[in-house]
């Protein structure tokens, strides 16, 4: 009996480090060859790694959400025979998924970097200690186990007695603080909380008071996204700008359009005739099709108008790209925009389709609100937010009439595009709305 080490393998393009979001296998779990044990993520594309060998899983390097080097160890697998050390690069199962931004270095990557010894390929394992995320004998728990260690280690110290009688009370043992052993609550530590007139929580009949709580990790998709989140933040200053737009007239166009369409063409959503608004704007204003890289000062201005569309999926949000909508018609822009996010939503999206936008556009359709405060993509330099199309009475100098009125919502970074470029940007797009044959005049 030998033992196989199933190492990181080399996801190519420069990545020397992946972030673990998946293990499909534990200690003890037979595997075959071709099974899928791990998926790890890069900051562009999932990667699932495969079996080489059967036999029996050992040992796991690494626990979900560590960023793991490449050629680090990443499990080991029992085997017929000798064994060997083997890296799994050239059988690795690529799925392209969600665009990301650069990985943040776990525990995993730490490890190779600092050259911690591994056991030998050769040599038994030694017992890994418990952990919070850990059983006794060192395997990892299944997904919420640490959060129930976590609400059990919570959990005032009280004896029988005293919890019948807080429950009797109403009173939550969390908010009485315990003068015996260890903070221990006594029955004189509860009367003295009664007595100094804290207000029992009522019970109503058929409920019951909830105590528990859950930790999350942040892991995969999620990390991702709020580490972008919070890149963008902190680095771009926003200024947003809000506008109303009278999309009466584009609505109109949009339904006859719709009713005249052939088969094989889309249904006509509001987003397309923003976009060829957004490429004509964008002629006028190329300083708004840009991206910025700070830490170099440079500013890139984009004759290719690579559209973001931000889409919610049920993984999280991910920006799939409809590239050159320079070239495109609207029938054009529709179907690939229907396209892509179909994509993005079943997580087949290719990589190239999936990063390179250099302005972003964002919706949240019949939920889009009154107003919202989009934040901008980084590296690029502005974002067009989309709110509901609400109808309202509007004064037309003589009476108030029904009409169709919408909110854009955009913002900029204030160290690329002043207030002043800002305004005229959306008053342009504002201006191509409302007037939509416009849209279509070339020149």
């Amino acid at each position: 009996m030998g033992e196989f080490v199933i190492k990181m393998p080399d996801v190519g393009e420069g990545v020397a480090e992946a972030e673990l979001v998946e293990w499909h296998v534990k200690p003890g779990d037979p595997v075959r060859e071709d099974m899928v044990l791990a998926a790890v993520m890069t900051d562009k594309a999932t990667v699932e790694i495969p079996s080489p060998v059967n036999g029996t899983v050992l040992w796991l390097g690494a626990e979900i959400g560590d960023t793991v080097a490449v050629k680090a160890p990443l499990l080991r697998i029992a085997v017929d025979g000798e064994g060997e050390s083997e890296s799994v690069a050239e059988s690795v199962k690529e799925e392209e998924r969600q665009p990301l931004p650069s990985p943040h270095r776990g525990e995993g990557a730490r490890r190779a970097d600092e050259g911690v010894s591994l056991p030998s390929p050769n040599e038994p394992s030694a017992p890994k200690e418990p952990s919070p995320s850990s059983d006794p004998s060192g395997h990892l728990l299944p997904a919420g186990e640490k959060g129930k260690a976590s609400t059990a280690e919570t959990r005032p110290l009280a004896s029988p007695a005293v919890r019948l009688r807080a429950q009797e009370a109403g009173v939550d043992l969390r908010q009485v603080s315990g003068t015996g052993p260890a903070g221990r609550i006594t029955h004189d530590d509860l009367d003295q909380f009664v007595a100094r007139g804290a207000q029992p929580v009522a019970v109503a009949a058929g409920l019951a008071r909830k105590t528990g709580t859950q930790e999350i990790k942040v892991t995969g998709l999620r990390r991702r996204i709020a580490e972008k989140m919070r890149l963008a933040s902190a680095r771009i200053p926003h200024i947003t700008y809000v506008e109303e737009v009278d999309v009466t007239d584009l609505e109109d166009l949009r339904a006859t359009m719709n009713a005249g369409r052939k088969p094989d063409q889309p249904k006509l959503t509001i987003l397309p005739f923003l976009m060829r608004a957004l490429v004509k704007t964008l002629g006028e204003q190329p300083g708004v099709n840009a991206t910025f890289d700070d830490d170099a000062g440079i500013i890139t201005r984009h004759s290719a108008v690579h559209i973001g569309i931000a889409t919610q999926t049920p993984a999280g949000l991910t920006v799939p790209v409809v590239r050159h909508a320079e070239a495109r018609s609207i029938w054009d822009s529709a179907a690939e925009l229907t396209r892509l996010a179909d994509a993005a939503r079943n997580g087949t999206a290719a990589r190239e389709e999936l990063s390179g936008s250099t302005i972003t556009i964002t919706s949240l359709g019949a939920l889009g609100g009154i107003v919202t405060t989009p934040i901008i993509n980084h590296p690029e330099v502005a974002i067009v937010g989309v709110n509901k199309i609400v109808t309202r009475p509007v004064w037309d100098g003589s009476q108030f009439i029904p009409r169709k009125m919408m909110n854009l919502s955009s913002s900029f970074d204030h160290r690329i595009v002043d207030g002043w470029d800002a305004a005229v940007f959306v008053q342009r797009i504002k201006a191509l709305l409302e007037t939509p044959a416009l849209i279509f005049i070339e020149g």
